[in-house]
């Protein structure tokens, strides 16, 4: 098993409006170098906030209230990425991590060229490079994702969705990061063009061995190319471990119910069933497991008692990774784990029972 690169620990993020909205609540996260580890769940779950926070790109009303953030640097040891200020900040990022954010188009500066991005880049992070130096590197940097290095003299809008991703993608592997984010890389891309993505994605990970988190709403797509999944409801992790445990053997029924929401493309068929209801309100506190009024497993100490994301042995796969639920400790729950849920079954939940 690998070392750690970046440590996530509590980390708590609020909008603070006239009523807090508590978009990420005491999340635990671990990266390991040369890993890909995937950050999946639906829109407004806060994948992208945390992101943000952890690249130190929070803009108000969010705000960082509780965790930390630790970079382990071989060289200079720990690095607590919460009190970077100014320059330390500024030579930090592109250098130790970089970030690929979902919008490519408005991620570019749509009146400068892709070679002038790139060497304002180069400039600002490479100082001792000269004109000649800085062009040939943009060029390395564009043939590494398979784009023609004459597209240097392009503008944005003259670049496909695809291209402009791995633009974006070649800007951040500019200065040779350690980690990369990639905040939902694919999103309105063709299937033909995700899929390219993915595999240059994936080679550049082997080449180059820095290590990805990938935050997409696409389990589907996660499963291909993780290493680990960690899924999120509700600003919380509610389930970690290797993505092939995950597949198989799925823990919490949200996980559960995002895994029985697409078909499979070689199995039998079978009926589908959406996750009924819809998420709750963040600004709220949560004492109880924020999935218990959508979940067809809940008993009431569901909705009495927050399940800690903990290890669960007794259940299939339980000792890799763990999950927040209280179906797998027979003793809290107060029965026998349904078999449907250790089947990796979300099943039909009765309107009466779908609590708004």
């Amino acid at each position: 098993m690998s070392e750690p690169v970046l440590s996530v620990r509590g980390l708590s993020v609020d909008y603070a409006l006239a009523e807090p909205v508590h978009a990420v609540r005491e999340v635990d996260l671990e990266l390991r170098r040369g890993e890909i580890v995937g950050l999946a769940g639906e829109s407004g779950c806060g994948k992208s906030t945390l992101a943000y926070a952890v690249n130190r790109l929070l803009r108000p009303p969010a705000e960082v209230v509780a965790g930390t953030v630790t970079f382990h640097d071989r060289t200079v040891g720990d690095i607590d990425l919460l009190r970077l200020r100014g320059e330390e900040l500024r030579r930090f990022r592109w250098r130790r991590m970089a970030m690929v954010f979902q919008g490519a188009m408005n991620a570019l500066n749509p009146v400068l060229t892709v070679r002038a991005q790139f060497e304002d880049l180069l400039r600002a992070h490479r100082p001792e490079l000269g004109t000649v130096a800085r062009r040939q590197r943009a060029g390395e940097l564009l043939e590494l994702v398979a784009v023609d290095p004459r597209r240097l003299r392009s503008y944005p809008h003259e670049l496909s969705g695809g291209m402009r991703q791995r633009v974006m993608i070649a800007m951040a592997l500019a200065l040779n990061p350690d980690v990369v984010v990639l905040d939902e890389p694919t999103t309105a891309l063709d299937v033909v063009v995700q899929r390219e993505i993915l595999r240059e994605i994936t080679a550049l990970r082997e080449q180059f061995g820095f290590a990805v988190l990938f935050i997409t709403h696409d389990l589907s797509l996660l499963l291909e190319i993780s290493d680990r999944i960690a899924v999120m409801y509700a600003g919380r992790v509610v389930e970690e471990g290797s993505a092939g445990r995950l597949f198989d053997h799925p823990m919490h029924p949200y996980s559960v119910g995002l895994l029985n929401s697409f078909p499979s493309l070689t199995g039998p068929r079978r009926e589908l069933h959406g996750i009924p209801g819809r998420p709750p309100d963040l600004a709220g506190e949560q004492d109880r497991c924020a999935f218990e009024p959508r979940c067809p497993y809940a008993r009431p100490v569901c909705g009495e008692v927050r399940p800690p994301l903990v290890a669960h042995p007794a259940a299939p796969g339980g000792t890799d990774g763990r999950a927040a639920c209280h179906a797998h400790e027979p003793r809290v729950y107060g029965e026998a784990t349904p078999t449907a849920l250790l089947d990796g079954e979300f099943g039909p939940v009765a309107a009466a029972e779908v609590v708004p």
